[in-house]
């Protein structure tokens, strides 16, 4: 047996494709099947089997297109109502792939019918690989207030008596998750450095707080679990009704030309701008938002742009733009302009940039600047600079026409965040000042903890 794990970086998730020298189970494939499809090529399998662990609220399942583009099985709860054929499957079942026995463990919390696999070589008594999707991740487990919040503290229960379930397995299986290594869906970061990296229910057993709970507390770690919960992501709520009635192939982008760049300003029309943040604070189209192409792109466009708003993306890299839409059609958002930059005359918009020895200066001669803190609850209660207003970048197109008059000092932990406010608030006439630098460059600036005061 062996695993091939897929590195799915702009939705913090991980793709495993499991084998046995001829024949594949994938488990929880993104929609850009091409991923899992050139891994086994790679290895020289046949995709025989395909399972998802759960009906996703994340992103975009590619089980259904897979399992179409190559005759194989698709594994999904018996309990999920979807609009498809698939091969509804409940706890204790064995579904055979090629040489590989493939366990169904019912785990419930992160969903309401939420199922893990386990997969073994028959007849060797050597400990098996857990895919356990949502369910037990590494370090922590996934959240449970995504199906419905009235469902959370149920689920929460649910999950920890999941988890502990699967911990009663051979403690050498190796834990294989889908969640944990940036998705929202976890409820909280616990990464390790390599993808490959071996981790079994064993190391899990020494680091996961829901598995050193003594029973009698497990209402003090529901409690904890929930109290623990950050921000969803607005588009997230479309994922499962998208998965659930199958989705197909992704519209493609369109091109759309200068004047019709123009014409989508004019409408009010997200026109996002994928160029570095440095680049579209030293000259952007009026109008654009600056949203930097990176591995956090389509998290923060897809959370900041209501669903179904039309949206044109802008770059001088064509290049960029494959990158850029395919990670947009892994969370449904598609069809989507696309405009390749050609002449800098029409970059006449541009504000301030800074570091933190520039807000020091700032500070020296006198002035007192205001400063807009666009990180999470999280990292401000951790500590934040006296005075501060406290904005999560998701509320700024809300609380941004409130601030205060005059100059604004915007920043995050490390500039990225801060660059796609800085632009918001620069799409909405005020003058702002991008603090692109990263927390620990503040040295010897006082800060303050445990706080909570938003503008």
């Amino acid at each position: 047996m062996d695993v091939i794990t897929i590195e799915v970086g702009s939705l913090g998730n991980r793709t495993h494709l499991v084998h046995d020298g001829a024949r594949a189970l994938v488990v929880d494939p993104p929609r850009d099947v091409a991923l899992v499809e050139a891994a086994a090529e790679h290895a020289g399998v046949e995709i025989a089997t395909v399972a998802d662990t759960h009906v996703h609220n994340d992103y975009v399942s590619g089980a259904l297109t897979l399992a179409r583009r190559h005759g194989a099985d698709y594994l999904l709860s018996e309990q999920e109502r979807v609009s498809f054929e698939r091969v509804g499957v409940r706890h204790g079942e064995h579904v055979p792939v090629g040489e590989l026995d493939v366990e169904v463990i019912a785990t419930p919390g992160h969903t309401r019918h939420h199922q893990s696999f386990l997969v073994r070589e028959p007849g060797t008594g050597a400990p098996g690989a857990l895919f356990s999707g949502g369910s037990l991740l590494h370090g922590t487990v996934g959240r449970t207030d995504l199906v419905d919040p009235a469902l959370t503290h149920q689920l929460a229960r649910a999950q920890w008596s999941s988890a502990r379930r699967l911990a009663e397995l051979d403690l050498r299986t190796r834990l294989l998750p889908t969640h944990g290594f940036g998705s929202f869906c976890a409820a909280s970061s616990a990464t390790p450095a390599d993808p490959g990296a071996v981790v079994t229910l064993a190391d899990q057993l020494r680091a996961n707080p829901v598995l050193a709970t003594h029973p009698r507390h497990q209402e003090a770690f529901v409690s904890d679990l929930v109290d623990g919960f950050g921000p969803v992501p607005t588009y997230y709520r479309q994922m499962a009704p998208l998965n659930r009635r199958g989705p197909g192939e992704p519209r493609p982008a369109r091109r759309v030309t200068r004047e019709e760049v123009t014409d989508a300003v004019l409408a009010g029309s997200w026109v996002i701008d994928l160029r570095s943040r440095e680049a579209h604070a030293r000259g952007h189209l009026p109008g654009s938002v600056g949203m930097e192409y990176s591995g956090q792109f389509a998290t923060y466009a897809g959370w900041l742009v209501p669903w179904g708003e039309d949206i044109v993306l802008l770059t001088d890299t064509p290049e960029v733009l494959e990158p850029a839409l395919r990670d947009l059609a892994r969370i449904g958002i598609e069809g989507v302009g696309a405009h390749v930059l050609e002449d800098p005359a029409d970059l006449t918009a541009t504000y301030r940039r800074a570091d933190w020895a520039g807000y020091r200066g700032a500070l020296a001669t006198g002035a007192r600047p205001v400063v807009v803190d666009v990180r999470q609850r999280d990292e401000w209660a951790a500590g934040h600079l006296p005075g501060a207003l406290h904005v999560p970048l998701q509320d700024l197109a809300e609380v941004g026409p409130r601030l205060p008059v005059g100059e604004l000092w915007v920043h995050c932990r490390s500039g990225y965040r801060a660059g796609i406010a800085a632009g918001l608030l620069h799409r909405l006439g005020r003058r702002v000042v991008h603090v692109d630098d990263t927390w620990e460059h503040l040295q010897d600036l006082p800060l303050v903890s445990g706080q909570h005061a938003a503008a």
